[in-house]
């Protein structure tokens, strides 16, 4: 899967929903946790279905986040969603692999399914949680620090451990990683710090809970010009037998970060002896 952008709306706001084409990100997320309130949950969940059987949200992937497991919304939240004209679900709060086994049993075949690390036991546990094999999987810091009892702050280093065992455990498990929110909606450089961290770190994507903030990711995590021609350019020396392009030596982690350029810019590379 290529998240670069993953785009949360609430499942209530089918206007908004609607409006998503405008930015048209790698996957959109009609939210029926966070963004709805307790009261309006089943009223959320019939309007949701009611809209993507009449129209698709305009992104390449549309998919629903349910309530999380032991919620007293979650089994209606799954058996509408195995229903709903969706590419699959986010499921929220993982901490135990059998609710990623029972939401695969209960989802038509192919459904994808996008998992949340985000409290502390499921950081602990994300190496066996992401072996299980869902398609992808993001960090959620906001309810991480809440569930430790921590404080968010500008700098972020209440969750840089958090955040980088995510990426890593995903990068074992073969999941595509999303990176964490970033709540301030209106401060863009922010959002762009958090993004190009996250970058490094190792993620291929970002959660966006803004349409801006969509373009953004899509922007940052896709390689540029200029990255995909000096990938191109190692690997052609690396080929050629070339040892150093442009004073730097060429061995075989550099042309592994080479050809992972060229995947994230959907490029292929030209091949290696």
């Amino acid at each position: 899967m290529r998240i670069r952008s993953l785009l949360f709306v609430p499942a209530d706001r089918p206007d908004m929903l609607a409006k998503v084409g405008r930015v048209h990100p790698d996957a959109v997320v009609a939210d029926l946790e966070d963004a709805v309130a307790p009261t309006a949950k089943d009223r959320a969940r019939d309007t949701l279905v009611a809209v993507l059987a009449d129209e698709r949200p305009g992104a390449d992937l549309v998919l629903v986040r349910v309530n999380p497991p032991g919620t007293q919304w979650f089994a209606a939240d799954l058996a509408a969603c195995a229903a709903a004209a969706a590419d699959g679900i986010v499921l929220p709060k993982y901490e135990r692999v059998e609710d990623l086994v029972h939401v695969r049993a209960a989802l038509p075949p192919g459904a994808r399914v996008v998992v949340g690390i985000e409290s502390g036991l499921g950081v602990a546990d994300a190496r066996p949680l992401l072996a299980a094999g869902p398609d992808a999987a993001y960090f959620g810091a906001e309810d991480y620090v809440a569930d430790l009892g921590g404080r968010r702050t500008a700098a972020g280093t209440e969750v840089l451990y958090a955040r980088s065992a995510v990426a890593l455990a995903a990068r074992l498990a073969g999941v595509a990683s999303i990176d964490e929110a970033v709540v301030e909606v209106r401060d863009e450089q922010a959002f762009r710090r958090s993004a190009a961290l996250g970058r490094d770190l190792g993620y291929q994507g970002k959660i966006c809970v803004h349409p801006r903030q969509a373009e953004i990711a899509a922007e940052l995590f896709t390689p540029t010009a200029e990255e995909v021609a000096a990938a191109e350019e190692v690997l052609a020396a690396a080929a050629a037998g070339v040892a150093v392009v442009d004073g730097r030596m060429v061995d075989a982690v550099h042309i592994a970060m080479a050809r992972q350029v060229l995947a994230r810019a959907g490029r292929p590379g030209p091949a290696t002896s």
